[in-house]
Protein backbone atom coordinates (compact mmCIF):
# COMPACT_ATOMS: atom_id res chain seq x y z
CA UNK A 1 0.00 0.00 0.00
CA UNK A 2 1.41 3.36 -0.81
CA UNK A 3 0.20 6.23 1.16
CA UNK A 4 1.02 10.25 -0.38
CA UNK A 5 0.73 12.20 2.95
CA UNK A 6 0.94 15.66 1.34
CA UNK A 7 -1.31 17.58 3.62
CA UNK A 8 -2.31 14.77 6.01
CA UNK A 9 -1.28 14.95 9.73
CA UNK A 10 1.02 12.92 10.94
CA UNK A 11 -0.62 11.22 14.16
CA UNK A 12 -3.91 9.93 12.00
CA UNK A 13 -1.22 8.68 8.90
CA UNK A 14 1.34 7.11 11.37
CA UNK A 15 -1.44 5.38 13.41
CA UNK A 16 -2.95 3.74 10.42
CA UNK A 17 0.03 2.78 8.98
CA UNK A 18 1.32 1.09 12.18
CA UNK A 19 -2.26 -0.65 12.42
CA UNK A 20 -1.94 -2.03 8.42
CA UNK A 21 1.86 -3.08 9.49
CA UNK A 22 0.55 -4.93 12.81
CA UNK A 23 -1.63 -6.79 10.12
CA UNK A 24 1.02 -7.71 7.60
CA UNK A 25 0.90 -5.31 5.29
CA UNK A 26 3.66 -3.55 3.41
CA UNK A 27 3.52 0.11 3.98
CA UNK A 28 5.06 3.21 2.05
CA UNK A 29 4.22 6.73 2.69
CA UNK A 30 5.60 8.92 0.29
CA UNK A 31 5.90 12.72 0.68
CA UNK A 32 7.09 13.02 4.15
CA UNK A 33 7.73 16.53 4.34
CA UNK A 34 4.52 17.77 2.88
CA UNK A 35 2.89 15.87 6.36
CA UNK A 36 1.79 18.46 8.86
CA UNK A 37 1.83 18.63 12.71
CA UNK A 38 -0.98 20.44 14.22
CA UNK A 39 -0.89 22.96 17.31
CA UNK A 40 1.08 26.18 17.52
CA UNK A 41 4.33 26.89 15.57
CA UNK A 42 6.21 27.76 18.94
CA UNK A 43 5.36 24.96 21.02
CA UNK A 44 5.79 22.48 18.36
CA UNK A 45 9.33 23.93 17.76
CA UNK A 46 9.99 24.18 21.33
CA UNK A 47 8.60 20.25 22.09
CA UNK A 48 11.40 18.92 19.70
CA UNK A 49 14.32 21.02 20.03
CA UNK A 50 13.52 19.56 23.44
CA UNK A 51 13.46 16.28 22.75
CA UNK A 52 16.96 16.90 20.61
CA UNK A 53 18.99 18.61 23.78
CA UNK A 54 17.44 15.96 26.14
CA UNK A 55 20.24 13.10 27.05
CA UNK A 56 23.74 12.27 26.29
CA UNK A 57 25.47 13.01 23.18
CA UNK A 58 26.77 9.25 22.64
CA UNK A 59 24.53 7.61 24.24
CA UNK A 60 20.88 8.98 23.49
CA UNK A 61 17.95 8.85 23.11
CA UNK A 62 18.82 9.88 19.09
CA UNK A 63 16.11 11.92 17.41
CA UNK A 64 16.64 12.42 13.83
CA UNK A 65 16.02 15.72 11.79
CA UNK A 66 15.19 14.24 8.63
CA UNK A 67 11.53 14.57 7.74
CA UNK A 68 11.18 10.77 7.02
CA UNK A 69 12.85 9.54 9.66
CA UNK A 70 10.90 12.33 12.23
CA UNK A 71 7.39 10.40 10.26
CA UNK A 72 9.44 6.95 10.94
CA UNK A 73 10.01 8.04 14.52
CA UNK A 74 6.52 8.88 15.32
CA UNK A 75 5.17 5.26 13.55
CA UNK A 76 7.93 3.48 15.83
CA UNK A 77 6.17 4.83 18.98
CA UNK A 78 2.95 3.52 17.97
CA UNK A 79 4.51 0.22 17.64
CA UNK A 80 5.67 -2.65 20.48
CA UNK A 81 8.92 -2.11 18.95
CA UNK A 82 10.95 -3.52 21.66
CA UNK A 83 8.58 -6.93 21.30
CA UNK A 84 9.46 -9.45 18.07
CA UNK A 85 5.85 -8.20 16.34
CA UNK A 86 6.79 -5.00 16.61
CA UNK A 87 10.51 -5.10 15.15
CA UNK A 88 8.84 -7.08 12.04
CA UNK A 89 6.27 -4.81 11.46
CA UNK A 90 8.33 -1.45 11.56
CA UNK A 91 10.01 -3.38 8.98
CA UNK A 92 7.82 -3.21 6.60
CA UNK A 93 6.73 0.54 6.58
CA UNK A 94 9.25 2.75 4.44
CA UNK A 95 9.22 6.34 4.26
CA UNK A 96 10.32 8.06 1.67
CA UNK A 97 10.98 12.38 0.81
CA UNK A 98 9.25 12.72 -2.26
CA UNK A 99 8.44 10.09 -4.65
CA UNK A 100 10.95 7.38 -5.37
CA UNK A 101 11.74 6.30 -9.05
CA UNK A 102 10.32 2.47 -8.17
CA UNK A 103 7.25 3.93 -6.89
CA UNK A 104 6.64 6.76 -9.46
CA UNK A 105 4.17 4.31 -11.95
CA UNK A 106 2.08 2.87 -8.95
CA UNK A 107 -0.94 4.26 -7.81
CA UNK A 108 -0.83 6.09 -4.68
CA UNK A 109 -3.87 6.72 -2.27
CA UNK A 110 -4.63 9.43 0.48
CA UNK A 111 -6.47 8.79 3.67
CA UNK A 112 -9.92 11.18 4.24
CA UNK A 113 -10.19 11.10 7.64
CA UNK A 114 -6.40 11.97 8.23
CA UNK A 115 -6.77 15.53 5.90
CA UNK A 116 -6.13 18.83 7.39
CA UNK A 117 -9.39 20.14 5.76
CA UNK A 118 -11.32 18.18 8.91
CA UNK A 119 -9.48 19.77 11.67
CA UNK A 120 -11.41 23.23 13.07
CA UNK A 121 -7.79 24.07 14.13
CA UNK A 122 -6.19 26.28 11.39
CA UNK A 123 -2.51 26.37 12.87
CA UNK A 124 -0.12 23.48 11.95
CA UNK A 125 3.70 23.26 10.45
CA UNK A 126 4.88 20.67 7.42
CA UNK A 127 7.40 18.14 8.98
CA UNK A 128 9.98 20.10 6.10
CA UNK A 129 9.40 23.18 7.94
CA UNK A 130 10.47 21.43 11.28
CA UNK A 131 13.29 19.62 9.13
CA UNK A 132 14.37 23.07 8.22
CA UNK A 133 14.09 24.74 12.03
CA UNK A 134 16.10 21.70 13.55
CA UNK A 135 18.78 22.13 10.76
CA UNK A 136 18.03 19.37 8.59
Amino acid sequence: MIIDATNLIIGRVSAYAAKQALLGNSIHIVNCEKAVITGKRESIFAFYRERRERGYIYKGPFMSRMPDRIMKRVIRGMLPYKKERGKLALKKVKCYLGVPKEILEKKSETLKEAHISKMKNVKYITIGELANHLGK
